[in-house]
């Protein structure tokens, strides 16, 4: 049946099928031309893109990114994948339309054998390609005895066309980015955060199991004033210290990590499976404790923080462990560009130990967070000299004891407190407010409303900005790449993964373009 003459729903295969149909069509001599794409916003230059492919064969399959894997940034897609499909279905110069069941078209084009795979002039550059996959998909498309072919027609951004229309952001957030691609341009910002490759990190702090155990809720039991649940499952993540030598490892070639473990439950074995293979790792054994966990019951419908129950010992640790970690910080910290410090104020840490780092780190970036165990002892006030002092809000007032002053004023004054040429302070979903000794304050809204898992955010804003401060990016733009970090990172749950360079370049993208 001709394809103009298709009900648009029959055109629509799962992958599997669209297999089939690919195979069948080879044995007929019928030679296949395969488009992929995203197409949110199906526009004129999609269609005249299609209409040039299908030029190149006799069937023209169409298969989309899955709304999982999209990663253009917030508020996308703007249409879901189903939308997507039945727009494409009822075009006729598309044969047939299928979701992709992967994050790139790579394993699609080695599952469909395409004699063509057809992309837009955009992508005929491969250099300017940030995420890599062109040259990827090539080799797919060759070993399987195809070839790649380039249209070269009228095209349009859905990026822009959708920023630009379909209010994606608020009127906050879009004065904002009009006046940041004024100073900034996508290519400047791209290129700052690259260059990070070659910045040596030492990172400091506290190894942190995070513990998520899913729970039903049950009801009230008769006889007893208590919370019942059942339990569903568990997930464990590497957090504090771990999850931010994580997430400066991917955009930091070289990463060392020293901390501590406790030898009643070391954990080690897990902690060595979920760091990353560039971070190398310096563990220091506390004999007196156990390394901390955190055990969160969650319901995993909304992932609602239920009840928490921490293990870990929060003195200071032993006096000789101390002299050992003290011996080593002596040789190791001037080595690095930047020393980045997580403290979370469970011990880990010692006077002694701040007094080194403080004096030896060529750059210093510190994080301390408040939290249940150490309320009102664990400030950044700790420290005497601090290149960059990253914190949240409630935090920062606390160490300046002011609850209700200008926050402005508290972070003037605890910049020449703590001799810190920058801060950044976080603020949920108000945003960051972003501080240099030299060009003053940036106030940086969020990119995202969508919010899966607010945990670690902070640790992934600190891990990008610290290096970015480090290489003397400016404050605004580091702020502005910390959001955009900290909008991938709150649709992650917990540490499950790290936040990529690639997402991270098509979110910017999308906040850019």
């Amino acid at each position: 049946m001709a394809a103009e003459n298709k009900p648009s729903n029959s055109k629509i295969k799962t992958l599997a099928e669209l297999a089939g149909i690919a195979a069948a069509l080879r044995k007929k001599g019928k030679k296949t031309v395969l488009c992929h794409g995203v197409y949110d916003l199906l526009h004129p230059g999609h269609i005249k893109h299609l209409e040039a492919a299908k030029k190149e064969g006799d069937v023209l399959l169409v298969t989309l990114t899955p709304d999982e894997y999209v990663g253009k940034g917030p508020g996308r897609p703007v249409f879901n994948q189903f939308l997507r499909c039945e727009a494409l279905a009822a075009l006729g110069v598309v044969d047939y339309v299928a979701v992709n069941q992967w994050r790139t078209a790579v394993e699609t084009i080695k599952t469909l054998k395409p004699d063509v795979y057809a992309k837009g002039s955009d992508y005929a550059a491969p250099e300017k390609d940030v995420t890599g996959g062109i040259e990827r998909e090539r080799e797919a498309v060759e070993s399987a005895g195809g070839r790649m072919h380039f249209t070269d027609e009228i095209t349009f951004s859905s990026t822009e066309l959708l920023n630009k229309f379909f209010n994606v952001f608020s009127g906050e957030t879009k004065t904002f980015i009009e006046d940041f691609r004024k100073q900034y341009c996508l290519s400047s910002v791209l290129d700052a955060v690259k260059s990070l490759q070659d910045l040596k990190v030492l990172v400091i702090g506290d190894a942190i199991v995070d513990e998520y155990h899913y729970c039903r809720g049950l009801s009230k039991p008769p006889k007893d004033n208590i919370v019942c649940a059942q339990f569903l499952g568990e997930e464990r993540f590497a957090g504090g210290s771990l999850a931010c030598a994580n997430h400066a490892a991917g955009f930091c070639k070289e990463v060392r990590l020293l901390t501590c473990l406790g030898a009643a439950d070391a954990k080690q074995e897990f902690v060595d499976e979920h760091l990353k293979p560039n971070v190398r790792r310096e563990f220091f054994i506390r004999p007196d404790s156990c390394t901390v966990v955190k055990r969160r019951f969650v319901d995993p419908v909304f992932l609602h923080k239920l009840f928490e129950v921490a293990f870990f010992d929060d003195h200071e640790i032993p006096a000789a462990l101390e002299k050992k970690i003290c011996a080593r910080l002596e040789k190791i910290v001037p080595a690095y560009d930047m020393v980045l410090v997580s403290d979370f104020g469970h011990g880990f840490i010692t006077r002694r130990m701040i007094d080194i780092i403080c004096k030896k780190a060529r750059f210093l970036a510190v994080n301390t967070q408040t939290n249940s165990a150490n309320a009102g002892y664990n400030l950044i006030t700790k420290y005497p000299r601090v290149d960059y002092v990253c914190i949240d809000e409630p935090e920062m007032r606390l160490a300046a004891q002011s609850r209700y002053g200008e926050l402005k004023d508290i972070i003037k004054t605890m910049a020449r407190r703590l001799r810190a040429g920058r801060i950044a302070v976080t603020r949920g979903h108000k945003g960051s407010i972003t501080f240099d000794s030299k060009t003053g304050f940036h106030e940086i809204p969020t990119f995202t409303d969508k919010v899966v898992d607010r945990v670690g955010a902070g640790d992934a804003f600190l891990s990008v900005t610290a290096p970015l401060m480090a290489a003397g990016a400016p404050a605004k733009l580091a702020g502005f790449v910390g959001n955009a970090v900290a909008g991938i990172k709150v649709g992650i749950v917990c540490n499950r993964s790290s936040v990529e360079p690639v997402p991270l370049y098509k979110f910017l993208t999308t906040l850019l373009k």
